[in-house]
């Protein structure tokens, strides 16, 4: 396995987990994130953990579990940047069942830098489709 896919393995794990510091592990202190949830963007660590700590917090009120799935995983890297593009599905479980709730799969970009030797993210892009005709988003596709 590459750095690169160790680091979407920790995202995969954490959203599991609802371990927000464990998510954050690999988010660069300036990270700016466009996310496809409630606001055009996020500029730095700290206002992502505002997010994502609202995130998680509301699976476990709800008791709800996300799987997360990434494919067609694309990597570009040389020695300092990388470029990652895929699509990444979240499928939510009611925690200790096997039955499926609810599934959507995102588009996500990811910026990623080399820093004291390690890679984190410095820009995230997540994205669907939308329906041209009644602007929603499109969330059954794959």
């Amino acid at each position: 396995m590459s750095e690169i896919q160790g680091v979407l393995e920790n995202y995969k794990q954490a959203v599991n987990e609802r371990d927000i510091e464990k998510f954050l592990a690999v988010y660069s202190s300036d990270v700016h994130i466009y996310d496809c949830w409630g606001s055009w963007e996020c500029k730095g660590k700290d206002a992502w953990r505002d997010s994502v700590s609202g995130w998680f917090h509301d699976l476990k009120d709800n008791g709800d579990v996300l799987k997360v799935g990434v494919e067609d995983v694309v990597i570009e890297e040389n020695t300092n940047l990388a470029f990652v593009h895929c699509a990444v599905t979240f499928a939510a479980y009611k925690e200790g069942s096997e039955e499926k709730l609810r599934q959507m799969t995102n588009r996500f970009t990811f910026g990623l830098k080399r820093v004291d030797g390690s890679w984190l993210i410095t820009h995230e892009h997540s994205s669907l489709p939308i329906n041209m005709e009644d602007g929603k988003g499109m969330f059954d596709l794959r």
